[in-house]
């Protein structure tokens, strides 16, 4: 959990990253920039911290070694020595640069912040932020101009949203670091340059990752295998869901075994969820989940997209909120058509 309230920034240093398509270069500062306005820090440290979220977390890796990692290393040259700041910043503008070749990638200015005392897991500790900016949003300026008031537009950052950013919390060193990351403007293949080719991360498999991605898996094996294509009732796809869910609501441990027993039942659509699961983690290099704490705020979020619904040609949608047993299909003869009947104690 990430508490901001009583950070300071200890230094902050502003370059212009450029766009490699537009010839337009990167602008590298000498030094930081000094800030002896406490309501200007005050946006500024609003601005920074309060997008981030910490239930998922990443860390910085290597193939080969850690210490080859050139985030993890500028990383540890700030915390080791802060004043140090203007020249490793310079270097991560010029990698991120670097890394900044696919053409949806925008210019904008980059960020490297030095906090302190930011609270984390009821620690203070002091944190690294990389930021990049690179929509502009415009503003009108009403001011006061003699007697009467002018009226002009102007560029300007929304502190309410931040494009690309990374908190590095000064914890965890000898595993890579715990950090954070925001990218709000690319989510497909070109947004990868951030995580991926710039910062070199990957996510801590902790019980809300491992949460998550059995939603994810179950979601995906609902949609994939539990299909009319494999003679499979949408009735059944429905069940394995809601079963799914309030498992997850219900229990504070996930084990394979008792997943199995409680959720499917089947044998042979448990061992077709086994079979599932195992290419799933394989295609996406993700260690076996076999047994782990149940995060509650991963099923929280997980439940928004865990929707049960039966779709029925263009004309009707079923969610299915609760108990999937008041649904009943079969076929009209008469009339040629497949129908469902719906039971329902009281009408609201």
């Amino acid at each position: 959990m990430l508490n901001s309230t009583d950070a300071s920034i200890s230094q902050i240093i502003v370059h212009h990253i450029g766009d490699h398509k537009e010839d337009d270069r990167t602008i590298i500062s000498t030094q930081p920039t000094t800030i002896t306005d406490e309501s200007v820090e005050l946006v500024l440290k609003t601005y920074f911290l309060s997008h981030f979220k910490t239930d998922f977390m990443y860390s910085f890796i290597h193939p080969e070694d850690l210490e080859m990692n050139e985030m993890y290393n500028a990383a540890g040259q700030i915390f080791d020595n802060p004043n140090q700041l203007a020249q490793t910043s310079a270097e991560l503008a010029n990698l991120l640069y670097s890394k900044s070749t696919n053409p949806n990638i925008k210019s904008g200015e980059f960020y490297v912040v030095f906090f302190k005392d930011i609270n984390f897991n009821d620690e203070y500790v002091d944190a690294i932020g990389l930021f990049k900016s690179e929509n502009k949003d415009t503003y009108i300026k009403v001011f006061n101009k003699g007697d009467n008031y002018a009226v002009e537009s102007e560029a300007g950052i929304n502190i309410k949203k931040v494009d690309k950013g990374c908190l590095i919390i000064n914890s965890d060193r000898e595993t890579g670091f715990q950090v954070a990351i925001i990218d709000t403007i690319n989510r497909n293949n070109e947004a990868l340059y951030w995580k991926e080719d710039f910062l070199g991360v990957a996510p801590r498999e902790n019980e809300y990752y491992q949460t998550s991605q059995l939603f994810d898996i179950c979601k995906a094996f609902g949609n994939d295998v539990l299909t009319n294509e494999n003679k499979i009732n949408k009735t059944d796809q429905v069940t394995f869901l809601k079963n799914a869910e309030d498992f997850f609501a219900k229990n504070n441990i996930y084990d394979t075994q008792t997943f199995s027993e409680q959720v499917i039942g089947n044998e042979e659509i448990a061992n077709a969820f086994s079979e599932y699961k195992g290419k799933y983690e394989t295609q996406r290099q993700i260690a076996p989940i076999d047994q782990f704490e149940i995060s509650s705020e991963a099923v929280k979020r997980g439940k928004k997209y865990f929707r049960s619904v039966i779709k029925l040609d263009k004309n009707f949608h079923i969610y299915v909120h609760a108990n999937p047993d008041y649904i009943e299909k079969g076929f009209d003869e008469h009339k040629g058509r497949n129908f469902y009947k719906l039971y329902f104690i009281n009408e609201e």
